[in-house]
């Protein structure tokens, strides 16, 4: 498993934490992770394995709070990890394990479930069991651009419509609404259709975009002008780049509200679920991963888009066939997941689908 590493790199200081102030800020950690709620002095010299009184645990912990390690939410003596604690902690204390082979049988039993059907409910599947194995929100996304055609047809709708599908290699099926005129014949749909049908197979989006626009100045005095027009416009209906061109799928909402702690727990699912609408912000953040070589973390407000509500992030990138990144996948949750366990969920799932989409294309 490969992780990319993160954005910015903890404080050099950190390094230097002896083997006690590691295993009290360990323990104050999963502590964390595991109840929500701060630990105290009293109990963290019952829970480490060496033989330290309370006060002396006082001590470590007011070192590890001047790191910027830990912190006291309340008045209380208790302290919880910062996100450069958690930070620190994912990078340099963390024990990820491999997954059970249960847990593995059990990803590609439900991702080939759906092998069947079209891209997007496999894609749907693992959004789905990325929510339940991690009890926070699963999310894919992929883009339209980067599948491999097969075939475009126009297919007129009703007097001043038509509808354009796009089938590409592995079983993707996209519409497009088109303005059309009223008197098109259907001859134009009919030659249009063989017009890009003749140029566009095996191909990426963008690649046919720019074969297409150069042979359409070459071809325009063989096509007439209603044909140019809608050859034109019905690759115009797939802007590259835009949000409409990337789908987002996200299972789990209801999971976030499991287990809250208290009334600011709350408020932070409430900003979270405000994050998860802005369909923009998380399909920018996701495109990260489908820039890197491994699986990305992004703990708090190491990501704009979810500093306000204090949530973390785990993607990894999923390829096609032959090995090109098409889209990430993940899961979106509070700042106290439990790492060990859904890195190499994440890890392993994205490279279940990219499995599957290797068998599709191939078949």
């Amino acid at each position: 498993m490969k992780i990319d590493p993160p954005i910015g790199m903890p404080n050099p200081g950190l390094a230097q934490l002896d083997e006690r102030s590691r295993e009290i800020f360990r323990q104050i950690v999963e502590s964390y992770l595991a109840t929500g709620e701060p630990v105290g002095s009293r109990n963290l010299s019952k829970l480490i394995p060496m033989t330290l009184s309370p006060a002396s645990v006082r001590n470590v912990m007011a070192d590890l709070e001047s790191l910027g390690l830990v912190y006291a939410p309340h008045t209380s003596a208790g302290r919880m990890p910062t996100e450069l604690g958690l930070r620190f902690f994912v990078d340099a204390l963390l024990e990820i394990g491999d997954l059970s082979e249960s847990d593995r049988r059990s990803i590609d039993a439900q991702v080939k479930a759906a092998r069947a059907g079209s891209l997007d409910s496999v894609l749907a599947e693992a959004s789905q069991l990325l929510s339940g194995l991690s009890r926070a929100a699963g999310v894919v996304t992929t883009a339209t651009t980067n599948a491999r055609l097969k075939q475009i047809e126009f297919v007129r709708l009703e007097p001043g419509k038509a509808l354009v599908v796009l089938v590409s290699e592995d079983g993707q099926v996209e519409n497009r609404l088109l303005d059309v005129p009223r008197d098109l014949p259907a001859s134009s749909l009919t030659e249009a259709t063989n017009f890009l049908n003749a140029r566009i197979r095996g191909k990426t989006l963008s690649e046919a975009r720019a074969d297409l626009e150069r042979a359409l100045v070459v071809a325009r005095a063989e096509l007439d002008e209603l044909t140019t027009k809608l050859v034109s416009e019905g690759l115009a209906s797939w802007s590259g780049g835009d949000v409409a061109d990337r789908r987002l799928i996200v299972h789990g909402h209801a999971k976030l509200l499991e287990d809250l702690k208290a009334m600011e727990d709350l408020e932070r699912v409430r900003l979270l679920f405000d994050d998860l609408e802005a369909k923009r912000g998380v399909i920018d953040l996701l495109s990260k991963a489908e820039q890197a070589e491994g699986l990305r973390i992004f703990i708090g407000s190491e990501s704009k888009l979810f500093s306000l509500s204090g949530s973390s992030t785990i993607i990894a990138p999923y390829r096609d066939g032959a090995g090109r990144v098409v889209g990430a996948l993940g899961v979106i949750g509070p700042t106290r997941l439990n790492y060990a366990r859904v890195i190499p969920m994440v890890d392993y799932t994205a490279r279940a689908v990219s499995r599957i989409l290797g068998m599709r294309s191939n078949a």
